[in-house]
């Protein structure tokens, strides 16, 4: 999968910038990328699936309890994600399935620690080129 996103500077924080060629594409890509900062996701395989099911006032919101979701799993659960599959998103709602594996110590190198998303500066926008969003981590 061909994740797009970059990071751009914020004091004492981490910006994460994500984009898609659609509103779905972006929260997928959103999930990959937070993923992709903590670990490796090439060295998660597929064993077990987790539905997710969240609210948001709008977009900026759905995507900040959405990575919030997806870092609660990682780091409250241990359970690595290596694709998000079946998102539908709907007034104010976003439900889908996550695929992926607890974590192994003897697979899985943490890369680094993300203690929180936060709604600083957190926003989803379309554009000609598709979607963007931009949320704030705590690390």
């Amino acid at each position: 999968m061909d994740v797009t996103y970059r990071l751009f500077d914020h004091t004492a924080d981490m910006g994460l910038e994500i984009m898609g060629k659609s509103e779905r594409g972006l929260f997928i890509n959103a999930a990959h990328a937070l993923v992709d900062l903590i670990t490796e996701s090439t060295s998660i395989t597929v064993r077990e699936q987790r539905p997710i099911e969240i609210e948001g006032d709008d977009r900026a919101e759905l995507l900040v309890n959405f990575l919030r979701e997806i870092l609660y799993l990682i780091e409250g659960e241990q359970f690595f994600i290596s694709r998000v599959s079946a998102l539908e998103i709907e007034e104010g709602r976003l439900r889908c399935r996550v695929e992926g594996e607890k974590f192994d110590p003897t697979r899985h190198k943490v890369r680094k620690e993300i203690k929180a998303v936060t709604y600083y500066r957190a926003e989803v926008k379309k554009s000609r080129e598709g979607w963007k969003g931009r949320v704030v981590l705590d690390v």
